[in-house]
């Protein structure tokens, strides 16, 4: 099954809306970080990616049309250049309410009390599939922290010129006739017109609002399931 949507958009950019509403539109399966999160077995095939250049594509995407989010967005030039028919969508959203979105979910996603920091200690000694895990989301630290933010996300500064830059890259590297920049309060319009699908009747999803994620994140270390937000 070939790609035929990638999604190019940093996380809390309304990713996994996007990633339900194209599943709506008939774009399935489509692939979002709670798939590697879901199963962690998967992850050499993004280390593959990170240090090739390219991966067994048919094995990451059996079932799949699309890509969201992490870890997809880092690597839309390699997807485009293994699915040069699909179309890519860049969503976006106001800098300001982007960053504290971020650091109020992303960035304290892990432990931080010592207590919450010993439990995961023992699960990790103890559970082989939370050690999968904390693999993934030491890989999500390493693409997303370091090499995205070059470890300076907290200067502002910094953060936001990282974020518009990348906005920059998208629309110079995708050919325009291929390329949606998209804030997903702008509803089915834009993007069923970009796809050539007809409008739902049912409304647009917003998911994974700020006050879930870390319940969602907790609930799936703690059963390997994602808790939908």
């Amino acid at each position: 099954m070939s790609m035929k949507v990638i999604g190019a958009g940093f996380p809390r950019t309304g990713t996994n809306s996007l990633k339900r509403s194209l599943e709506m539109l008939g774009f399935s399966k489509c692939y979002h970080m709670k798939e590697l999160l879901t199963n962690p077995d998967q992850l050499p095939l993004w280390l593959a990616l990170e240090n090739t250049g390219t991966t067994d594509w048919d094995k990451l995407y059996d079932g799949f049309q699309g890509s969201v989010d992490f870890p997809c967005y880092p690597f839309y030039k390699e997807h485009l250049k293994r699915y040069p028919d699909a179309k890519v969508i860049l969503t976006v959203r106001d800098f300001d309410s982007w960053y504290q979105s971020v650091k109020s979910t992303i960035w304290t996603a892990g432990p931080q009390t010592p207590g919450e920091k010993l439990k995961m200690i023992g699960r990790v000694l103890t559970d082989s599939r939370v050690r999968k895990v904390v693999g993934c989301i030491k890989f999500v630290k390493r693409m997303f922290w370091k090499k995205q933010f070059n470890d300076r996300f907290l200067d502002e500064a910094h953060a936001r010129k990282v974020f518009d830059q990348h906005i920059e890259n998208v629309k110079d590297f995708v050919p325009a006739e291929q390329l949606l920049v998209y804030n997903i309060r702008d509803g089915w319009g834009p993007l069923c017109e970009f796809l050539g699908v007809p409008e739902p009747t049912e409304a647009l999803p917003h998911l994974n609002k700020r006050e879930n994620f870390k319940t969602m994140l907790q609930g799936l270390i703690k059963t390997g399931k994602m808790v939908e937000a």
